[in-house]
């Protein structure tokens, strides 16, 4: 039998983004934080974890100093007041300041969306719509310059979304093959390596 955690036996409770964060670690399960409510999402499947090693191994070597690769952690997306109920995603993977990391390691709380660079989500059968519309409102409205959504089917492809000002993201479509940028950093990545 399955024990039912008290804040989630009381659904009408929206949470703060504050008590979001001070929840003890649930390792049972991946949640993360939508306008005050708690969201479950399944396990990655095995394809969707060898894309995200691959990209962190590629990315690693080619990161200025002053970044940090970080997969799979809460960031609080300051949509709205402290005090409201509010959201916090959990992507797979981000690139973050390390003057964030030090932030919270000195004063806990989440990464703030101000200290994330570049966002990116890998595609699952079962989050497509989440991560090509709703994430990519949300990390958009949160100010987040740089947002990547990685397609894992054959062929793996990448679409490089940029914030264009009351517009949102912009992108120029799927790339599939090598992918080269110079924002927010200079990278090459052979895409099909990934997998």
């Amino acid at each position: 039998m399955t024990v039912v955690p008290q804040w989630l036996a009381q659904p009408e409770r929206l949470l703060t983004v504050a008590e979001y964060a001070a929840l003890p670690e649930d390792d049972q399960h991946r949640w993360e934080l939508q306008e005050g409510i708690m969201v479950g999402s399944p396990s990655p499947a095995p394809r969707h974890m060898i894309v995200m090693a691959g990209l962190i191994v590629r990315l690693t070597g080619q990161l200025p100093a002053d970044l940090q690769i970080i997969p799979d952690v809460d960031i609080d997306l300051d949509l709205v007041p402290p005090d409201e109920p509010g959201s916090s995603r959990r992507p797979d993977l981000i690139v973050v300041d390390r003057a964030g990391v030090d932030r919270v390691d000195r004063d806990g709380g989440l990464i703030r969306a101000s200290e994330v660079r570049l966002i990116v989500e890998i595609v699952s059968p079962g989050s497509k719509r989440k991560d090509n519309v709703i994430k990519r409102g949300e990390y958009a409205d949160a100010g987040i310059p740089h947002y990547w959504i990685i397609d894992p089917d054959p062929p793996l492809s990448l679409l490089d979304c940029h914030l264009a000002g009351p517009f949102g993201y912009q992108d120029g479509g799927d790339v599939t093959g090598t992918f080269v940028t110079t924002a927010p950093f200079p990278i090459r990545i052979e895409l099909a390596r990934l997998l």
